[in-house]
């Protein structure tokens, strides 16, 4: 029986085949992706230090495209975008918060495939919705889903379990960060290509959203491509992320080769690229754009700006190919310009399925197999669109526009100016106000998917420590030196606040716990406040201010301004304004002496960067 088998291999991915339908003659789909694997950083594009022999050759044998674009400058709104079809002005994933859930309604290219009779598998990392909550992916068309469901729980490759279908899968001797003996990869690796061996006699798609390179840079010692760096003299994580990304190379030519041996290498297309823009890992003054240059072109010197995070084109620029022997001539370079949700109506396509109606993509097979097999012309997009913590992006052709956060429309012509630096705003207003009437005309407002049962949401996320919450068993405190009593202090109101970090959590003298502004359904911007009784009138002279104990730093305040006043509903100026460093330690600033009962924190900006807030404790120095 002769089937078409699709493989799409990803640092990112989607794939392609001119698929008229019947049962016999639907392709299978492989779809490989790449955690934060930079454009540059591939040795078939010019990288001098890292190598992908097997990659570089999957390009040669096929097409790789120049101008594929993410979906999302960050993980879990790209996965979306590439699962649903949306650009990021309609998906219900739009935040990077980890297990944030597609709605328990929404299409996936699994579920279109699964409609038309094919086997569906995940392995690696979903992103589009944490266990106990409508967007897990047993529900959204997989038969089976082995790895992380939530992109906190990614953040290690020795947890002490993965997940398949809801279901804890546990991982021999593993604690967590970097401690254990079974790294993760391995078994999802090995699971995919179980997959495709147990599925080789009926249609299948094998969705391989990996974790490599990103996250903590772990790679056992004994792995191959680990002897290949092990005695370069580059800084240590430099050569632990070059060994990844020649790992992922090896596992790349590992499932080309299993196709080869399953005599489906003829009937299989295999994509491959980044989830998005590359990071600039390891920078220095020597190398400003990261050691291994994942944005900027090694021949060149010519830079993409911005970086995973941002909608520069280094947030979004993305390595991608696709190799199919027999219907992808060898040897192209393509400059299509496409994108994550363009997936889906390709697959569709290629395999017999029905698109969604609310996709925003468009179908790129003539550009895959030709317009001769395709049967008509390749179709271009009118405009593409982003949005982003704050940011938005539009591409019309070469002309890009994006607005920043917080700042005015820009205006840039990547014909001439691939590195966005000379914005053409002014000189042309009537490009970029079509452009700003697309992105008026692309949004909608979010609508999450819901949780059921957070607990084992939260399970999954504390697993990235071993199971527990990663705190110092010695956590820092406030000095008591001068602090007023707290016994009947209150808190009066507050901006927002989680379920799990209350606002109450900044008086109960116990550093490990902390407020927390909340993320769901989405991160509210700053500036963001609460307002303290102090239950009587106090002379204040100053405050101590405790960050969040545990691993992390979401939300530690960087700039904050503080009033005292003795009305609760009216705040003169602040009284001190701050600018808090990055540590852990207890710090205090101080203020001319003033009466009051009430105190507004107004925290205007965090440690990181991200819209959020929080406070372990917060102490009030003073005298009644």
């Amino acid at each position: 029986m002769f089937r078409l088998i699709l493989i799409a291999v990803v640092i990112t991915v989607g794939l392609a085949f001119d698929a008229t339908t019947a049962s016999a003659d639907q392709a299978n789909v492989v779809y490989i992706m790449a955690d934060e694997l930079g454009y540059y950083e591939l040795s078939c594009m010019g990288n001098p230090n890292i190598k992908t022999p097997r990659i570089d050759a999957m390009a040669a044998e096929g097409i790789r495209f120049t101008q594929a674009l993410a979906g999302s400058a960050v993980c879990a709104p790209t996965r979306c975008c590439l699962m649903t079809g949306k650009h990021s002005g309609h998906t219900s994933v739009r935040v990077n918060g980890g297990g944030t859930p597609l709605r328990a309604d929404e299409a996936t290219v699994a579920s279109m495939l699964k409609d038309v009779g094919y086997a569906t598998g995940g392995f690696g990392k979903w992103g589009c919705g944490g266990r106990g909550s409508t967007g897990v992916p047993e529900k959204h068309g997989f038969d089976t889903f082995l790895g992380y469901y939530d992109q906190v729980h990614a953040h290690t490759y020795y947890p002490p379990y993965l997940v398949r279908n809801s279901e804890e899968v546990p991982l021999k001797n593993n604690h967590g960060n970097s401690d254990g003996e079974t790294y993760s990869q391995y078994v999802i690796h090995d699971a995919a290509k179980k997959f495709i061996r147990d599925n080789q006699d009926q249609p299948f798609f094998c969705y391989m959203p990996i974790t490599p390179p990103h996250g903590i840079f772990d790679i056992p010692d004994a792995d191959p491509a680990w002897q290949i760096y092990k005695d370069k003299d580059w800084p240590e994580q430099a050569k632990r992320y070059a060994a990844m990304v020649t790992m992922v190379d090896r596992e790349v030519g590992e499932v080309l080769d299993l196709l080869r041996e399953l005599d489906l290498e003829k009937n299989t297309i295999v994509f491959f690229c980044g989830d998005n823009g590359g990071n600039d890992y390891f920078g220095s003054k020597e190398h400003p754009r990261g050691f291994h240059g994942a944005n900027k072109d090694p021949a060149t010197g010519v830079e993409f700006r911005g970086r995973k995070g941002q909608l520069y084109e280094g947030g979004l620029r993305i390595p991608m190919m696709a190799r199919w022997p027999g219907r992808i001539a060898p040897g192209q370079v393509s400059d299509l310009l496409w994108y994550f949700p363009d997936f889906m109506p390709t697959v569709a396509e290629l395999c017999g399925a029905k698109t969604p109606s609310d996709s925003d993509g468009i179908s790129i097979v003539p550009e895959l197999l030709g317009e001769s097999a395709a049967g008509r012309k390749q179709e271009q997009h009118q405009y593409l669109y982003w949005e982003i913590g704050g940011q938005t992006a539009v591409r019309m052709g070469n002309w890009k526009a994006i607005q920043p956060r917080g700042k005015a429309w820009e205006l840039y012509n990547l014909e001439t100016d691939v590195s966005e630096t000379t914005d053409l705003a002014v000189e042309n207003n009537d490009v970029l106000a079509t452009m700003m009437g697309f992105a008026k005309q692309a949004h909608t407002p979010a609508i999450e998917g819901t949780f059921f049962d957070r607990a084992i949401h939260e399970r999954d996320r504390q697993a990235k420590f071993g199971g527990k919450p990663k705190r110092s068993s010695q956590a820092n405190v406030l000095p008591k030196e001068g602090l007023l009593p707290n016994d009947d202090f209150r808190i009066l109101r507050f901006s927002s606040q989680t379920t799990s970090h209350k606002a109450i959590d900044i008086l109960d003298g116990n550093p490990k716990t902390h407020w927390h502004t909340s993320f769901n359904p989405k991160p509210l911007v700053h500036p963001h406040e609460l307002v303290i009784d102090l239950g009587k009138g106090y002379e204040v002279r100053g405050f101590r201010y405790l960050a969040r104990q545990d691993g992390g730093w979401n939300g530690a305040i960087k700039n904050c301004e503080i009033s005292i006043s003795t009305s609760s509903d009216k705040f003169d100026g602040p009284v001190t304004k701050a600018t808090f460093r990055k540590t852990k330690q207890a710090q205090e600033i101080v203020c001319e002496p003033v009466r009051g009962r009430f105190v507004r924190v107004r925290v205007l900006s965090e440690v990181n960067g991200g819209p959020w807030a929080s406070i372990s404790e917060l102490g009030i120095v003073g005298q009644p």
